[in-house]
């Protein structure tokens, strides 16, 4: 599980262009929107995008989308329960 969330923070990082982060400049448990990571509508597209292209899952309920986004742990546990590549 750290593997996983060591790698979607460096995916987070590429596909969102936030020059000068580092993996470790990301908190597992913090939000990635608003207060914690700071990242808006768009940047929530962006990581859904990423969720397919990289783990197969594709995430249609918005509701279930900012349960999903809230963190790198959240994010981790869930594509631990359903990826599909």
């Amino acid at each position: 599980m750290e593997d996983l969330k060591r790698t979607l923070k460096e995916q987070i990082i590429e596909s969102l262009n936030l020059e000068g982060m580092s993996p470790d400049d990301i908190e597992d448990t913090a939000p990635l929107f608003g207060e914690g990571l700071g990242l808006d509508s768009i940047d929530s597209l962006e990581l859904m995008v990423l969720l397919e292209r990289n783990y197969g899952i594709k995430i249609e309920d918005a509701r279930e989308g900012r349960k999903v986004l809230e963190s790198v742990q959240s994010m981790a546990e869930y594509i631990k329960e359903h990826r599909t590549v």
